[in-house]
């Protein structure tokens, strides 16, 4: 529809003209409008609200037939416009024709996106402090694939680094093999506090994790053996949250790939004069983008977490030669991230965008960080078994007459859409509040009522067998003076109420707001819309009675119509990475 807009205004001020066109938040100011009037007047030397009438006159000339029920111009400059009922009704069928595929884009075709997200230690619980980048990350991953971007997503592992070498140094101190097979994740983790506890007393201990860390690195084949055996138990962990999550990756190359490279690398860097020895380190000055130095080797040549991210973007973008690389990663990383970026300018390795998609925390509903009484971050994998917990409460209150199965099996469904719900609906710079009632609210702003909106409209299909199903396709629903010519036993024509024109309109929104989602990195666009989408469709249900419609064109119409809110939501939730049951 935008498109079509831009094409009338084009004709009149210019192909060249830039401008542009969106969705009014209050339907007062039209289903459309653009700001071309106001980017333009100073040129044209007008007043932008009289440049903005003169404009209207031309377009009502040059616009399709029965393309606009009204345009106007509104102050300081804005011209608006309204879609006839026609154009609606064209608009609708042809979704109808293309239902599966509606919202996607080949704008991405042939281009490449690395998606870096979830990022957990290896030897360590993922904890909640892990649930926004991997719930973010992968429904931008799913928004740009949806766009026709081949999207690599990569879980950049946290498995190289000093604290291994205390990890090691624990385990040959105190290590337990008999619990370590039964728990290893837990084991791992509670010799790596014990470690840093006894450090306290015994300072040595840092040096003596240091030492192991160095034979590490210098492929000591005990180390390296205990070091694979804890990688592999890590990632058996981690794949049991993200199968519970939904959430898959392409690569779980991490830290330790690039390890090999660290001398080579930091050698070059002093070579070509870019990196300077100080006090015994290696840092890359950055005065120049108002940043502090980069450091990106220790005094003790030891590598950092800086200098693997220049040889992981050297790597990225000599294998996979994207055109944009996202970094789901905290706001607290921001510095790092700004002198990654300005290092890989340095060196000329900016040929893809490389963007930081920062994010806050998670608090409790006190507004203060999510943590246990002792102040340790709360388990991811506990945060998900109670949402289930509390989710199958919901289930069995709504549905009691289901078998424990399908209510286990919903309660999964309806548990993880909440969570992710509430983070993906907010602001991604702004800090989450878990509420665990608002979050599972079947009326309120949430994936459960989302859900039920889809799972209600998929009742009422199945309560209509009489209907003739070959409708579905809404073949015949071309349009035919002015009305749709009856296809089969529907004609999408009577459908001219304003909640069924409004629904119609908010339909048509969808491939904006994945755009636009893509576009600002952010996908509480999808998600507000959804809701504002599943809130109008609502209102369709209580208002009118679908099955007991006694005119059967209009009530196969109505049928049709339905099954199309019911797809936009249903593809709505699954690129926000969330599933829509039919049944609650």
């Amino acid at each position: 529809m935008k498109d079509k807009i831009s094409a009338v205004l084009k004709k009149i001020v210019g192909a060249d003209t830039a401008f542009e066109i969106f969705i009014p938040e209050k339907e007062n100011l039209g289903h459309y409008s653009t700001n071309v009037a106001l980017q333009i007047a100073k040129t044209e030397k007008k007043k932008p609200i009289e440049l903005a009438r003169e404009l209207v006159r031309k377009i009502q000339k040059a616009s399709p037939k029965d393309l606009f029920e009204k345009v106007e111009a509104a102050e300081p400059g804005f011209i608006n416009f309204w879609l006839s009922q026609k154009t609606l009704e064209e608009e609708l069928s042809s979704i109808q024709k293309s239902l599966k595929n509606y919202g996607r884009s080949s704008l991405g075709k042939g281009k490449t996106i690395i998606v870096e997200y979830s990022q957990p230690n290896i030897a360590k619980m993922m904890h909640v402090g892990h649930l926004r980048t991997t719930i973010i990350g992968d429904a931008l991953a799913n928004i740009f694939e949806f766009l026709g971007y081949k999207v690599v997503r990569w879980n950049y592992l946290g498995d190289w680094g000093t604290q291994f070498g205390k990890l090691i140094a624990a385990y040959k101190l105190w290590g337990d093999k008999a619990k370590m097979e039964t728990n290893p994740i837990e084991e791992l983790q509670n010799l790596y506090v014990r470690f840093h506890d006894e450090a306290k007393q015994k300072p040595e201990l840092h040096k003596l994790g240091q030492e192991e860390f160095k034979k590490l690195e210098e492929g000591d084949k005990e180390n390296k053996k205990l070091w694979e055996w804890f990688k592999k138990e890590s990632l058996k962990e981690f794949e049991k949250i993200y199968q519970i999550l939904d959430v898959k990756f392409d690569t779980y190359i991490g830290e330790s790939f690039f390890d090999k490279e660290m001398r080579p690398l930091t050698k070059e860097l002093l070579q070509k004069g870019i990196a300077k020895k100080s006090e015994g380190a290696v840092i890359i000055p950055l005065e120049k983008f108002n940043l502090p130095p980069a450091l990106i080797e220790k005094s003790d040549e030891a590598s950092l977490y800086l200098s693997r991210d220049i040889a992981n973007l050297r790597y990225r973008l000599k294998k996979f030669k994207p055109v944009k690389i996202l970094y789901v990663v905290g706001n607290e990383q921001s510095l790092h991230f700004e002198q990654l970026f300005a290092v890989a300018k340095i060196l000329g390795m900016n040929k893809a965008e490389l963007i930081h998609v920062k994010y806050g925390l998670v608090l409790g509903e006190e507004g203060k960080k999510l943590a246990t009484r002792e102040g340790r971050a709360i388990l991811l994998n506990d945060v998900l078994e109670k949402g289930i917990r509390l989710a199958r409460k919901v289930v069995e209150e709504k549905n009691p007459e289901l078998s424990d199965k399908e209510k286990d099996s919903i309660a999964e469904v309806v548990g993880i859409g909440a969570l992710k719900y509430n983070d993906l609906k907010e602001n991604r710079n702004s800090d989450i509040v878990f509420n665990w009632k608002k979050m599972l609210d079947l009326t309120g702003d949430s994936a459960p009522y989302l859900q039920y909106t889809y799972a209600r409209l998929m009742s009422i299909v199945r309560k209509s067998p009489a209907r003739n199903r070959q409708a579905q396709a809404l073949a015949g629903g071309q349009i035919a003076n002015g009305k749709a010519k009856k296809s089969g036993n529907y004609d999408i024509g009577l459908l001219g109420k304003e909640i069924e024109l409004k629904l119609i309109r908010k339909i048509i929104e969808f491939p904006d707001k994945v755009l636009r989602s893509a576009k600002d990195l952010s996908t509480s666009n999808l998600a507000n819309y959804l809701y504002k989408l599943a809130t109008v469709v609502n209102q369709l249900y209580e208002s009118t009675p679908v099955i007991k419609e006694k005119n059967e064109l209009r009530r196969n119409a109505l049928l049709v119509f339905i099954e199309t809110a019911a797809s936009v939501i249903k593809s709505g939730l699954g690129l926000l990475g969330i599933k829509a049951p039919k049944k609650i």
